[in-house]
């Protein structure tokens, strides 16, 4: 129960850490409250709808009710089991804007523009291209990390990029490589056939090391005397025991849970600490502020012909999609279905992509609720930088209570406008040419809602969380009052404890955030060994020629 490094959570960001700091020769101890991720409903990647509505393998969380979405409370999942999140995620592999990350050092996270975050994309990528797909002097190709495309046999996959080309828009290879801005295929972490989680690309090599070790158990706070945490308690089989750390504690528990446990341990905002009677050893007013995340729209349109992933849905053609999958891990089990894919900017004037869209051949929700009216497709598509803010607080000093999540979702008018864009722009590109061969008509949000106000009605009602929060621990400099941690990913105010995960983000980065949130851990383990960081790169990324005058 003792270790040079205490990692508290074995997600996305933890299992790169132990990974790297094993790999180093220090002694690593992970500490998860979740269990086994084996079974088909987490490794197939088709399956994906599963995992993250059961309650064996997510926390369970809801936001607070969202004020302005008709005070719905959304799902929050969050993966409670090894892999974290990336267990239980839409495998979707995306890094994020060149822009996103040159934002995050303007903000204080120095260190941590592009150039410096690149090299340690590609160290993390084993990347699998087709003979024509991207340029692989922009990737990985020996990493821990496998990245690959979906088949894309489905016609539909190749007419909504053609769409988005008839409507004026770029095209790209590889929007992980120069060229973010266009539309394209979709990639996953998906390798021969099974998803490849934090825990398949990084844990489980770690722990075949005699130096890694991972205990099943709960945090319930970081152990700090004078000024240094020493060690996490936990509660395992019902005891609670101390888990010393000889070099540093690291929290990787997410951008729910590593606040909560900061906050748990003394450091957050005093006020709030005190409301509970918690010990203020470090008054960090954000811990728990700057919550972000992603809204999206399922955009769905009926299909004129039967070709959609529809005609699967039922007992019988599960059954075999899932015998081919467990026998030969081949067939529709062994991609997510998300093939294609498109990254635009809403406007002139807009220097990156502010929308993204997830192609589906199939209309049907995130928990795996198919719509009504049988054979059609959609597009997830919604805003990428929302300017609303929310926060995490701690609903009591019990370490067994949820936390209270609020988003404040569309709390800035400039969230409505963008969102209306959103789907004005999506209309017109179902109406591209490409797609006249299978469009029958619009399911949601139905042709019939044209008018701000009917669109924001609809927003209101059926906007649904792509599961990307981020932001409530953030980097920054240590001087700054709003930081938690700075660019070393040291927490400011305690010595010897880190937070690595995608608490840390200062603004969220356009797409999916499992890429950027294990980038994180690769990247700080460098920090904690001490040693120079990964070579700054030089490579120069693809921006639209004439984006100030020009929308398209």
């Amino acid at each position: 129960m003792e270790a040079d490094f205490v990692i508290v959570g074995a997600g996305s960001s933890g299992c790169a850490m132990a990974y790297r700091l094993s790999g180093a020769g220090a002694s690593v101890l992970l500490i998860e409250a979740g269990g086994t991720d084996a079974g088909p409903f987490i490794q197939m990647p088709a399956a994906l709808s599963y995992p993250m509505n059961m309650a064996r393998y997510d926390w369970g969380y809801r936001s607070e009710p969202e004020p302005h979405l008709n005070n719905r409370r959304l799902a929050t999942p969050r993966g409670k089991v090894l892999g974290g999140s990336s267990s239980i995620n839409g495998m979707v592999y995306v890094r994020g804007h060149a822009r996103d990350f040159d934002t995050w050092a303007e903000m204080g996270a120095k260190g941590w523009s592009y150039a410096d975050v690149l090299p340690y994309y590609k160290r993390m990528e084993h990347w699998h291209p087709g003979p024509r797909d991207g340029d692989r002097a922009w990737r990985g190709t020996d990493g821990p990390l496998h990245v690959t495309r979906g088949p894309r046999r489905n016609p539909l996959y190749h007419a909504f990029v053609e769409a988005g080309r008839q409507a004026g828009y770029q095209t790209t290879d590889d929007y992980n490589g120069e060229k973010q801005e266009g539309f394209g295929p979709m990639e996953q972490t998906v390798w021969r056939g099974r998803r490849w989680s934090a825990a398949n690309a990084y844990l489980r090599p770690a722990l075949k090391r005699p130096n890694c070790d991972l205990i099943r158990a709960e945090a319930r706070r970081v152990v700090i005397e004078e000024g240094r945490a020493v060690g996490v308690e936990v509660v395992r089989g019902g005891a609670i025991e101390l888990v010393r750390a000889r070099r540093e504690v690291i929290v990787a528990a997410s951008s729910i849970n590593s606040p909560k446990l900061l906050m748990l341990s003394g450091i957050g905002p005093a006020a709030h600490l005190a409301e509970h009677g918690l010990p203020v050893i470090a008054d960090r007013p954000g811990v728990g502020a700057n919550l972000q995340d992603h809204l999206e729209i399922y955009f769905q349109i009926a299909s004129r012909q039967p070709i959609t992933l529809y005609r699967y849905w039922n007992l019988i053609s599960k059954a075999v999609i899932g015998a081919q999958w467990l026998f030969t891990k081949t067939g529709l089990g062994a991609s997510n279905q998300f093939e294609s894919a498109a990254f635009i900017r809403s406007g002139a004037g807009i220097d990156y992509p502010d929308i993204q869209y997830h192609f589906l051949p199939m209309a049907v929700r995130y928990d795996g609720r198919a719509a009504a009216e049988g054979h059609g497709f959609q597009a997830h598509v919604g805003p990428m930088r929302s300017r609303s803010r929310g926060h995490v607080r701690l609903a009591s000093a019990d370490p067994a209570e949820a936390p209270k999540i609020t988003f404040n979702y569309m709390s800035h008018e400039q969230d409505w406008t963008e969102f209306r864009q959103c789907l004005r722009l999506t209309r017109e590109i179902f109406a591209q040419e490409a797609f006249a061969p299978f469009v029958r008509h619009e399911i949601q949000p139905g042709a019939a809602l044209q008018t701000d106000e009917e669109l924001d009605g609809f927003i209101r009602e059926h906007a649904e969380s792509a599961y990307h929060p981020c932001g409530t621990a953030r980097m920054g400099r240590a001087d700054d009052p709003m930081a938690v941690v700075d660019p070393e990913t040291r927490v400011i105010g305690v010595d010897r404890l880190r937070l690595a995960d995608s608490s840390i983000f200062p603004q969220i980065t356009n797409g999916n955030l499992n890429a950027p949130s294990i980038m994180v851990g690769e990247k700080a383990a460098d920090h904690i060994l001490g040693k120079p960081p990964q070579p700054a790169s030089n490579m120069r990324p693809w921006m639209h020629p004439d984006w100030a005058g020009s929308q398209r």
